[in-house]
């Protein structure tokens, strides 16, 4: 433990010389932090101790809560640097060692979540484990520190069953990842099957799946979509739009700022845990955006781009970069920055104004949220327009002038924390989003956002052709894990079918294949988390489920199968095939573990759209084309582009091969299922062949 010539603080860890923000939270605790590495296990080894491994992320509420009552106890401290050697991991950072470890918790104890602490033997293998401890015995919980001092003498006295409980949790964490190949073909039954299940679950008065806690469904959304436009059923569509409007008037959404908090503590969507996440945002944004094309409403097309515009504004790094998430906490108050008191909008809209304004977003003396009030929308605007005895074009009118007088007088409060690491995979998917809105809504600045964020991960995330994982302070670390890949791959063909810029889909075929070099396993099918030359773990896992984000084998394997229509590779097709025959029964069990490979499923199955458009690039016929093709929605297509017959996207897009403009008009190609339509230069037959907007 350092500390000398450190004036401010008494206490000086190792953690002071890393880039994540996490760690660096808990430098000058009193704990002998180590990080992640050889160093630490070569000296619980020396020593003979266990490890004591603790795992968070700098958006959490109760990893806060757990430094403040215990980490920063210097008893507590004492106890831990006298019997473990302590190493700190930021999940975000390291998401190998979380799931290894978090699937360990939740075997151990039925549950998980984060704080994460586990005890390690020092070859890395959990012997013990749970989520936050508080810092004295409550509710019938043990304090930490008795845990602490039955562990440290349960490892001096009791070390065979220590060493055999350890052995049995390692079998059982293998065990996790041999997957077996189903029998059987892959069809639509799956996808029905799945549907029905999901729809079983639906929240029939505030939408979302299940009860409280209310996490944002997105990709299950996704899936339904997909659905309702194979199948028609109404009931997709209508789950859906329930939970999409429910979410999006509620507290849950940011209704001055834009943009999604992590999750809804209640079931109606009023009171969020106040974190932003980058991912969900990236998430949200898209189904929106998917909602708004499929359905034309747009009130979708103002919450994509209010959480996208937000986005821009508070989560982008000069450089291009998306940073990773804000705080729920601000001066020390969950939510502090977020809530309002009917005074306070009198003072800023003027009484009569006010007495419209706080009645339409629920703003009252004796608040929804510990005295305060969060922001929502219960009713419609006609309902609150008849029981305020107020035109309706009046109450629009209030809405429309309070909301941007109550953000700016909001931006002078203390902001929440913001963690400003960059990590690889979510900037993948902050990036398809941007990347398919640019289309949707003719917004060339969001263009720019997904292309200067391709150039700054490219030139700053990748080493010698190799993905890094997170960027901060002008340095890049650690290997990139398959959800790097596959976020990236897919982020850039999105960008591609946005830009037609050859580069980056040049760019993504070959980070795939560096992806299917050296993630593959080529004997049971599926990728592993990690790389080949990553170092060795206790186990080397395969990640399928969703959880706040896509598994990585469920974006690999769409990515793989938008490659192989773009260039006729069967290969691609084999290899994501295989991700779902592996998941083939799983996914009808647990629909809502499995949305987006779900959606990867109906993409295999649906006889996808393969467009190709050969004209000049800025002309007039040519971006009507190009309208007609990304006004609507239609999931299951890949659109490519060049000039004329012979360039270099020509001769790299297979579906471009030996097409031209007929009488030098824009031309488009539209093929599928082995099967091609006549070409034509007419934007309105093209709409007709890609099935009039259905």
């Amino acid at each position: 433990m350092s500390g000398h010539g450190d004036t401010q603080h008494k206490f000086t860890n190792r953690l002071i010389n890393e880039t994540s923000p996490y760690l660096l939270q808990h430098a000058h605790n009193p704990v002998d932090w180590y990080t992640w590495g050889e160093d630490a296990f070569e000296r619980a080894r020396r020593e003979d101790k266990p490890v004591l491994l603790s795992i968070g992320y700098s958006a959490c509420h109760w990893c806060h809560v757990m430094e403040r009552e215990s980490f920063e106890d210097e008893a507590i401290a004492k106890l831990m640097n006298d019997n473990f050697v302590n190493i700190k991991v930021d999940r975000e950072e390291r998401p190998d060692l979380d799931t290894i470890y978090m699937n360990a918790v939740q075997m151990m104890t039925g549950h998980g979540g984060w704080p994460m602490t586990v005890f390690l033997t020092p070859d890395g293998k959990p012997f013990y484990g749970g989520t936050y401890f508080p810092p004295n015995d409550r509710h019938g919980m043990p304090g930490f520190p008795r845990i602490l001092i039955a562990l440290a003498e349960a490892y001096r006295e009791r070390r065979d069953e220590i060493e055999s409980s350890a052995d049995g949790a390692l079998g059982e964490l293998k065990r996790l990842d041999r997957i077996a190949q189903q029998e059987g073909e892959l069809g639509y039954e799956i996808a029905d099957h799945a549907a029905n299940q999901l729809l079983r679950t639906l929240d029939p008065v505030n939408g979302g799946f299940g009860n409280r806690p209310k996490f944002p469904p997105s990709m299950s959304l996704q899936f339904l979509l997909r659905q309702w436009r194979r199948t028609k059923d109404a009931s997709a569509l209508n789950a859906v739009e329930l939970t999409l409007n429910k979410m999006a008037r509620g507290g849950m959404y940011d209704q001055l700022g834009g943009g999604f908090h992590r999750y809804s503590v209640d079931e109606k969507w009023l009171a969020p845990h106040f974190e932003k996440m980058l991912y969900d945002n990236a998430l949200l944004s898209r189904v929106y955006t998917e909602a708004f094309l499929a359905t034309g409403n747009e009130f979708y097309r103002r919450i994509a781009t209010e959480t996208l515009d937000y986005v821009v504004r508070e989560m982008t790094d000069r450089s291009g970069g998306f940073y990773s998430t804000q705080d729920a906490d601000s001066e020390g108050e969950e939510g502090k920055f977020f809530v309002w008191t009917p005074e306070e909008v009198v003072a800023l809209l003027g009484e009569e104004d006010a007495r419209l304004f706080n009645r339409y977003f629920d703003v009252s003396e004796m608040g929804n949220f510990e005295g305060h009030s969060i922001l929502h929308v219960d009713e419609d605007v006609d309902v609150i327009a008849r029981l305020m005895r107020a035109p309706r074009e009046r109450l629009l009118e209030v809405i429309e002038r309070g909301r941007p007088i109550l953000f700016d007088a909001r931006e002078k409060r203390v902001k929440p924390y913001r963690d400003e690491k960059i990590l690889t995979a979510w900037n993948g998917l902050m990036m398809r989003s941007f990347a398919e809105a640019s289309r949707a809504f003719d917004r060339k600045d969001y263009l720019e956002a997904a292309t200067r964020n391709a150039e700054f991960l490219l030139a700053n995330l990748r080493r010698d052709g190799r993905l890094l994982r997170t960027y901060k302070d002008g340095e890049s670390k650690l290997n990139g894990y398959l959800e790097d890949y596959a976020y990236v791959v897919d982020g850039l063909l999105a960008l591609y079918e946005a830009s037609f810029d050859l580069r980056w889909f040049e760019e993504a075929r070959a980070l795939t294949e560096t992806m299917i070099e050296q993630f593959q396993d080529a004997e049971a099918g599926g990728f592993f988390f990690t790389s080949a030359d990553h170092e060795t773990l206790i186990t080397r896992t395969k990640d399928f489920y969703d959880n706040a984000i896509p598994s990585g084998n469920s974006v690999a394997a769409a990515a793989l199968l938008r490659l192989s229509l773009f260039t006729g590779e069967d290969r691609y097709r084999q290899i994501a095939e295989t991700i779902l025959r592996l998941m083939k029964s799983t996914m009808m069990r647990a629909p809502s573990a499995f949305g987006y490979l779900l959606s990867a499923l109906d993409l295999l199955l649906a006889s996808p759209y393969e467009i190709a458009i050969i004209g000049a690039p800025e002309a007039e016929d040519t971006r009507a084309m190009i309208n007609v093709v990304f006004k609507r929605y239609l999931p299951n297509k890949v659109v490519a582009f060049a000039p004329e017959a012979d360039s270099r996207a020509s001769r790299t897009i297979k579906l471009l091969e030996g097409r031209d403009r007929i009488d030098g008009k824009a031309t488009a190609y539209v093929c599928r299922d082995f099967y091609c339509e006549s070409p034509t230069t007419d934007a309105g037959k093209l709409a007709e062949q890609l099935g009039a907007g259905k």
